[in-house]
């Protein structure tokens, strides 16, 4: 049975120091293309005007990225069904270098 919602954050797997700056997960434009790879893209709907994020959904979660600065470290990510979502972040961040952290528990993986 799945879970009920969870939030994890995506970033970039480091090898540096503890403290040390996350190298970022690349432009919003390559975040964007690297995640609609994985089926998870924006709705078309516009930006919510104030928020400074987009939304993308995809299979069980909704990642939010930040839109302040071309370049994103950093992606917000709420799991709605972990059966569908799980695999593919995993997959995902396999593929492209990343690691979750899980908000709650403060737990690494990926």
């Amino acid at each position: 049975m799945a879970k009920g919602r969870r939030q994890v954050a995506l970033m970039k797997k480091t090898g540096g120091k503890p403290g040390d700056a996350a190298p970022p997960l690349g432009s919003l434009a390559a975040v964007r293309t690297f995640l609609a790879n994985y089926n998870t893209a924006s709705d078309g709907s516009p930006p919510r005007p104030g928020t400074g994020t987009e939304v993308l959904y995809g299979p069980g979660m909704i990642v939010e990225l930040p839109t302040a600065q071309d370049t994103v470290t950093q992606a917000m990510v709420t799991v709605n069904d972990e059966d569908t979502a799980m695999p593919v972040l995993l997959r995902a961040c396999r593929a492209l270098g990343w690691a979750m952290v899980d908000l709650e528990s403060g737990r690494t993986f990926g």
